[in-house]
């Protein structure tokens, strides 16, 4: 089969003997794939990554020890965790100690013409989500762990800062919750898309300083937390969505002395990114910039790292 690796900062494509499908594991028919800013820093060095990545993805089992799921269009929970430990007791499996991560941790990715993934991460895509669409679950599921975390009210005005992927679906995702949302980010044709959903925008030369009880941080840049920080209230709350790859430098004082809260935020359930997918709530068909084959995945990761594009899909 056909497979994408990470090696010293090169993306490859080899021909590899088909996965063993484990015990309780499916094996998947990758359909399509979505590349990621993760995926860029794991070419990058990110966690000393070398292997094959991938974690968004929609896929065909063909086959299961449960024969119901055969044939049907799945997406996956990117985290495998041990189930036997106090944080998986606790419901807190994406906290295992022990977990791996599809395409990130410890387990091969879904850049490859068939994966596995444990029968119980798989979730069933309904038939009213175009395949393409279902890529976007997982980093819709992403977005959605805001609601998880912090009690937004409904009407509250939210800043989301950034326009990249993330902050796109995370301020569709707040839009759709009921809150006031207004984004900040730096190129006009990005911002229409979130303002198909009646999201306020403006493109970001002046912040506003101390305006807003909840700031969603989505750059993806160093320097976002700094200007999220001093867009929040006294007492306000910052939910930081960037996975930057190195040190981030920040003032201490302004979060210590006006009582803000720093809230990372990471994966969420897939049930609640579905629903919104299905309803058609989220508008994610015209973030995908390209669909390229899985033979030219190095075309696809230099395609994904330029400025102003947003989702480059793989497909088998």
């Amino acid at each position: 089969m056909v497979s994408v690796c990470l090696e010293n900062g090169k993306v490859l494509v080899r021909s590899q003997s088909r996965s063993r499908r484990p015990e309780g594991f499916a094996l998947i028919r990758l359909l399509y794939g979505g590349i990621c800013n993760t995926d860029i820093e794991l070419q990058r060095g990110y966690y000393g990554f070398h292997g094959t990545p991938g974690h968004e993805f929609v896929g065909e089992v063909v086959e299961s020890d449960d024969r119901r799921w055969v044939g049907q269009r799945v997406v996956g929970e990117i985290n495998l965790a041990c189930g036997k430990c106090e944080w998986c007791a606790r419901g807190l499996g994406r906290h295992c100690p022990k977990r791996t991560v599809l395409g990130i941790v410890k387990q091969p990715g879904a850049f490859r013409e068939f994966l596995t993934l444990p029968e119980k991460n798989l979730r069933r895509v309904p038939r009213e989500i175009p395949s393409q669409e279902a890529v976007f679950v997982e980093p819709l599921a992403a977005a959605c762990e805001m609601l998880d975390q912090v009690r937004i009210p409904h009407g509250a005005p939210v800043a989301v800062l950034g326009d990249g992927k993330l902050g796109l679906l995370a301020s569709q995702v707040l839009q759709a919750h009921g809150a006031q949302v207004h984004q900040y980010g730096r190129h006009k044709e990005k911002l229409r898309i979130a303002e198909w959903s009646g999201v306020s925008t403006e493109i970001a030369k002046k912040l506003p300083v101390a305006r807003y009880e909840f700031v969603v941080e989505a750059t993806g840049s160093a320097e976002g937390l700094k200007q999220a920080v001093q867009m929040t209230q006294p007492r306000g709350t910052v939910v930081m969505k960037s996975t930057v790859h190195g040190l981030v430098s920040i003032d201490s004082a302004p979060v210590i002395v006006n009582e803000i809260t720093l809230i990372g935020s990471r994966c969420g359930r897939f049930e609640p990114a579905l629903r919104l997918l299905a309803q058609r709530k989220v508008r994610v068909d015209a973030m995908i910039s390209e669909v390229l084959p899985l033979k030219s995945a190095a075309k696809a990761f230099r395609d994904a790292a330029k400025t102003g594009v947003l989702k480059v899909l793989l497909h088998d």
